[in-house]
C-alpha cells in the first residue's frame, strides 16, 4: 500500500480549500451540501461534514474541495479536514458507498445539448477542476445553457465572469444557438 498524500491548494473562492491527494477518488465530481445526502452516498463526506464551519464537500478524480460556511475558522477546517481526508484514505475506507453514481444522469438529449456537453466535459470541467470545482450541464432551451457550479465555483467572486466570459463566450463561438448561460 502507498502512502498517501494531501496537499493543500488555495482556490480564487476565499471560503473554499482545494486538497489534492495521490489516489484516485471517483470517475466523476460528486458533491454532498448536507449529513443526510453524505450518509447516503460517502463515509468520508459524512466525517468530513461533522466538522463545525464545514458546508460543503466536492471529490474531483483526484481532489477534495472543502467549502467552509461563512463563520467557519479556517483554523480548525483545515486541520481537521486535511487529518480526516489523510486518515480516511490511509486506511483505504471507501470514499464513495458501494451504490452511489457518480455518472451524469442526462436522459435523453437533443443535439445540440449533447453537443454543449460534450465541449463542457472535454473543455471546460477540466479547467474548472484545477481550481478545485465543478460544472455540470442542467438543460438547454430557449438559447440558454442552464449549469450547476459546485466545490470553489459555487459562491466565488470570480464565477460570474469565469461563466460569462469564458464559458459562454465559448459555448457562443461553437453554437449560433446559444444566447447565454445561466447559473442553476
Amino acid at each position: 500500500m502507498k502512502p498517501i498524500y494531501v496537499t493543500l491548494e488555495f482556490t480564487p473562492n476565499p471560503n473554499t480549500l482545494k486538497y489534492t491527494v495521490n489516489t484516485h477518488l471517483v470517475d466523476r465530481p460528486l458533491s454532498f451540501r448536507s449529513q443526510e445526502e453524505a450518509a447516503a452516498g460517502s463515509p468520508l463526506a459524512a466525517k468530513l461534514l461533522e466538522v463545525e464551519g464545514i458546508e460543503s464537500v466536492l471529490f474531483g478524480k483526484d481532489f477534495v474541495t472543502i467549502t467552509k460556511t461563512n463563520d467557519g475558522d479556517w483554523d480548525l477546517v483545515h486541520r481537521e479536514a486535511s487529518k480526516m481526508i489523510e486518515s480516511h484514505l490511509s486506511e483505504s475506507l471507501p470514499v464513495l458507498n458501494g451504490d452511489v453514481s457518480t455518472g451524469a444522469a442526462q436522459g435523453a438529449l437533443d443535439a445540440v445539448s449533447a453537443q454543449i456537453v460534450e465541449i463542457l466535459d472535454r473543455e471546460i470541467r477540466p479547467a474548472v477542476a484545477q481550481d478545485g470545482g465543478d460544472i455540470t450541464f442542467d438543460r438547454f432551451e430557449e438559447g440558454t445553457v442552464y449549469v450547476y457550479l459546485q466545490g470553489a465555483c459555487s459562491g466565488c467572486p470570480s464565477a460570474t465572469q469565469t461563466l460569462k466570459l469564458g464559458i459562454e463566450n465559448r459555448l457562443k463561438q461553437l453554437f449560433p444557438e446559444v444566447r447565454e448561460v445561466r447559473p442553476v
